[in-house]
């Protein structure tokens, strides 16, 4: 089973006293575009070798809140940055149906994606904000008093365990929640839990070889199993060749890519570099029915990334400045800036929720002439919504144990 909480915090908006070469008009392109460009940008900063997962969706949720009350440059910015304007109806009307989909929870699936706002008592907010916002973000808002902020932070932590039910993430580091120029908090988070259409058995999990970017070969456990798949290999641009599988969760709603080098020398940069609205869709649309062996590491990554050093590289930098910031769309009473900009994401792979205790002994190697997709090296993996293309997850493994 798959369990994923993830959270964007944009905190906080306070009160003071005084995108890529190839243009796309299509709203899934535009929003697959942004959650490719933002994920180079982190892997960018990352130095593209350490493990990372980011939740576009949850993402691009706050920052499509912030742009419905921005204005002047500051709207241009975050209109640049996520290629789309939320007021442009056909895109309205497609993140409807993402956000309507994302919410779709069936048996064995669980997904929800919220946005609340968290308001200093005493400030007045828009009507049409309020009203807009609630209409196509699923967006609460909840009175706080940030002169309080033990209490402010209780009452959003809370609202965190009740959107994502995870523990482990429902705690966050608030630096700047003590202001007394704190306003507004921004605080979006998703939540998506699910088993594979085709379960990986337990019994067949094994130990295997695992060789990191440095060369290093690590025992790590690695999940089997052998079906019939959506499967394909792909030259890029620089005759690189890649493999990419298609792994379906159940209802089919939401599938995992995986994304390998073909060649072990190969590094994940030049496959990061290479995604784009055009390549990717052409990827998965061009995949065959495969009956493959698949080997795949049992792997858990949490990530606390800070946005103010990955956002500005998108071009968004007004809303950071609180003599630039331009929310009046927000409130006309109040001068508002976001202050700080934070997203935690955790993601867990195993056969079907199954928590190992112990290991075996016993390696059971399947002879087969079924072709092998084998990801004993690092691989990058997406979360894509079938039917919208929007990508919900996107990361890479480079170290299972860690």
């Amino acid at each position: 089973m798959l369990s994923l909480p993830i959270m964007t915090l944009l905190l906080s908006l306070c009160s003071l006293n005084a995108g890529g070469c190839e243009h796309y008009d299509d709203p899934k392109d535009l929003k697959t575009e942004f959650a490719l460009n933002l994920y180079q940008r982190l892997a960018e900063l990352d130095d593209n070798r350490t493990n990372l997962v980011v939740s576009p969706a949850s993402i691009s949720l706050s920052l499509e809140l912030l742009q419905a009350g921005a204005q002047g440059n500051t709207f241009a910015q975050l209109k640049h940055a996520l290629g789309y304007s939320i007021h442009d109806q056909d895109m309205q009307d497609f993140l409807h149906t993402v956000y309507k989909e994302v919410a779709n929870s069936s048996q064995g699936t669980i997904s929800q994606l919220a946005c609340a706002l968290f308001v200093q008592a005493g400030i007045h907010l828009s009507p049409w904000f309020v009203q807009h916002a609630a209409f196509w973000a699923n967006n609460t808002v909840q009175q706080t008093n940030f002169s309080e902020p033990n209490r402010t932070a209780v009452q959003i932590n809370e609202w965190i365990a009740t959107s994502i039910g995870d523990e482990e993430m429902n705690s966050l580091p608030l630096e700047t929640i003590d202001s007394p120029l704190s306003q507004i908090a921004v605080v979006s988070t998703m939540y998506f839990k699910s088993t594979w259409q085709r379960k990986f058995t337990f019994t067949d999990t094994q130990t295997l070889s695992f060789t990191t970017t440095e060369g290093i070969t690590l025992k790590v456990p690695t999940m089997y199993l052998s079906a019939e798949v959506n499967y394909g290999e792909f030259l890029m641009d620089s005759l690189e060749r890649i493999n990419v599988v298609e792994l379906p969760y159940l209802g089919e709603m939401v599938s995992m890519f995986v994304v390998l080098p073909s060649d072990r020398r190969t590094s994940l940069d030049k496959i990061e570099a290479y995604l784009s609205a055009r390549t990717f869709p052409l990827w998965s649309n061009s995949l065959r029915r495969t009956k493959m062996d698949i080997f795949l590491p049992r792997f858990k990554i949490h990530n606390h990334l800070d946005l103010k050093i990955v956002l500005p590289a998108l071009g968004i930098t007004d809303m950071f400045d609180p003599t630039e910031a331009d929310f009046k769309g927000i409130s006309e009473q109040e001068s508002l800036y976001v202050s700080e900009a934070i997203h935690k994401a955790k993601i867990e792979v195993s056969e079907d929720g199954t928590r190992a205790s112990g290991t075996t002994a016993m390696v059971l190697l399947k002879r087969s002439r079924a072709p092998v997709f084998k990801a004993d090296r690092p691989f990058n993996f997406l979360l894509r919504q079938a039917r919208t293309g929007s990508i919900l997850f996107i990361g890479r493994l480079t170290n299972p144990t860690e």
